[in-house]
């Protein structure tokens, strides 16, 4: 039957997404007043955790030790992570974060095609629909049949679940599907769950070991390069 689905990890690969969480991270820790700030290779450090919630308790964990966790742990993290993604959406929408070249004419090129779009990632689903209202248009979910996100599964990437999940609500096997990635964490999650999986590198995964992967690229700027390798014919728009 060959390939009909695509299915989109979001951070790092619809757009750059990595330093404006970073940044939003330090505009929420210094609103409630903690001394934190997270450069970028600390964050780079943290990027091996998949999940904002995580991140936080890996950092109070193993960069933070003389902090005193509040008796409510889990939910001082929610609160935190709450009003981090107020500040990322914030930017988001203020044009901060573009999408990566590519993105916007492969999706609309693809939907047109006949293929079913999907969404696998660990982020919140806040912060995605704030990305792709911004990047595509108010009602982008109409082109999107399954937008899996973090905390819908019961574990998150390089864990195969998200991509288990998608595919179960796309009714399609991994065989149908192929998937784009920009991490060696989301790299073992759709692998781990089958499907052929595209790389497109940034500045914080660059040096992730992507063995397995049907093609690392720079990015998806070169569709007909990324379409030949797929073994898509997609027609083309302007960036």
């Amino acid at each position: 039957m060959g390939i009909q689905a695509i299915i989109f990890d979001v951070d790092g690969t619809l757009a750059d997404t990595e330093d404006g969480h970073r940044q939003a991270f330090n505009k929420a820790f210094a609103e409630i007043g903690l001394k934190w700030q997270w450069d970028r290779d600390v964050y780079d450090q943290l990027l091996s955790v998949t999940g904002g919630k995580e991140r936080i308790k890996y950092f109070v964990s193993d960069f933070q030790r003389d902090f005193v966790p509040p008796p409510d742990f889990e939910t001082f993290v929610r609160d935190l992570h709450g009003i981090k993604t107020r500040h990322y959406t914030q930017m988001v929408r203020e044009g901060q974060i573009p999408l990566r070249p590519g993105i916007r004419q492969l999706i609309y090129a693809a939907h047109q095609a006949g293929l079913q779009l999907a969404i696998a990632t660990t982020t919140a689903p806040d912060n995605v629909a704030a990305l792709l209202e911004t990047g595509l248009e108010k009602d982008w979910q109409k082109m999107f049949v399954a937008v899996g996100c973090g905390d819908m599964v019961p574990n998150k990437k390089p864990a195969p679940d998200v991509y288990l999940w998608v595919m179960e609500r796309l009714g399609r096997t991994p065989a149908e599907c192929i998937a784009l990635e920009d991490s060696e964490n989301g790299l073992r999650s759709s692998l781990a769950a089958g499907i052929k999986t595209f790389i497109t590198l940034n500045h914080f995964t660059r040096r992730h070991d992507f063995s397995g992967a049907a093609a690392v690229l720079e990015d998806l700027s070169d569709l007909p390069h990324f379409t030949q390798l797929s073994g898509l014919t997609l027609p083309v728009g302007e960036s």
